[in-house]
């Protein structure tokens, strides 16, 4: 049995599908906050849990006696961790200390934990390695590199095999475009309403956008890769491909107005918001060496399959 946290979400429910499609049996804790539970094939069961509720968390562990973990759950968005830094590190970091806790006490010896290659490594403007300093300048950069080195000590002290997913930008079918966070879903979002993509600062921030499947396809490889006990790997998930804001609402915007077959409007510029990255690019050889994942989804063809889906629901 995998348990997946945050598993209706919109990565984790990539990641059920997957582990589903390869003979995995799956169970999913998630608090349904996002009410994205259609997102979820039929017959998976969701344990209605708040990752900051340790009681709750435990006894879901204690219930399912998972194999492994793979933790998704987590406050995703970089501006409310600015506004609201205790929610973020509640979240965050005790939020996976708690999945830490429930999974050593339940004898659950595989735990993968979805990091940000995109803020735990600060502004690069060259594809960042694993032992890049890690400089983050967010409050979600410091959770997600706080909860790395809970992993490690957790690892370290009771010899599991873990896993750290440090992601790019993902984007992809089902992201919520709703929130602030998934800037490929909220450009998508706002083009299909009339209104034009808002783009905050100048435009030339840039970002490495790697697709969800492709994505969910390294959570598999991490939770049943042949790993040794008692090390926390950290792996970056990306394309090492950097694509400005700018040039990315012309894509999106291109592909929209080719399946809508109507003009949409030109972007509107607002202002930059605090701890937003001028640039972030990672390396993902460390991925193909470890775990057999490169990218197979390029740029391109991703947003014109995400330009469909939303145009069509």
């Amino acid at each position: 049995m995998i348990l997946v946290t945050g598993g209706a979400g919109f990565i984790g429910s990539h990641i059920v599908e997957q582990l589903l499609e390869a003979g995995h049996r799956v169970a999913v804790l998630d608090d349904l906050s996002t009410g994205q539970a259609a997102n979820l094939p039929h017959g998976v069961p969701v344990h209605v849990v708040d990752v900051r509720d340790a009681a709750a968390v435990l006894r879901v562990f204690g219930e399912l006696r998972p194999t492994a973990v793979c933790h998704q759950a987590a406050q995703i968005s970089v501006s409310r961790s600015v506004r609201d830094v205790a929610i973020d590190t509640q979240v965050n970091v005790l939020g996976t200390i708690n999945v830490l806790d429930a999974a050593v006490r339940h004898d659950c010896r595989r735990v993968v934990l979805a990091s940000s290659g995109g803020v735990v490594y600060g502004n690069v403007t060259q594809p960042a390695v694993e032992a890049a300093i890690r400089e983050p300048v967010s409050p979600y950069g410091i959770a997600k590199l706080t909860g790395e080195r809970y992993l490690q000590w957790y690892t370290n002290h009771y010899h599991l095999q873990a896993v750290a997913l440090r992601y790019a930008n993902v984007y992809g079918p089902r992201q919520s475009p709703h929130g602030e966070a998934g800037v490929v879903a909220i450009f998508c979002g706002r083009l299909l309403a009339g209104e034009p993509a808002l783009i905050h600062g100048t435009g030339c921030q840039v970002r490495d956008y790697v697709h969800v499947r492709d994505v969910a396809r390294a959570n598999v490889l991490a939770l049943t890769a042949d790993l040794p006990y008692g090390t926390a790997y950290q792996v970056n998930v990306g394309t090492g491909v950097g694509t400005s804001v700018a040039q990315l609402e012309q894509l999106v915007r291109g592909h929209l107005e080719a399946v809508t077959g109507r003009p949409l409007p030109p972007p509107a510029m607002g202002k930059a918001r605090p701890g937003d990255l001028a640039s972030s690019l990672v390396d993902a050889s460390y991925a193909y060496d470890l775990l057999g994942w490169r990218p197979t989804v390029d740029l391109p063809a991703g947003i014109r399959e995400t330009a469909r889906y939303f145009a069509q629901t």
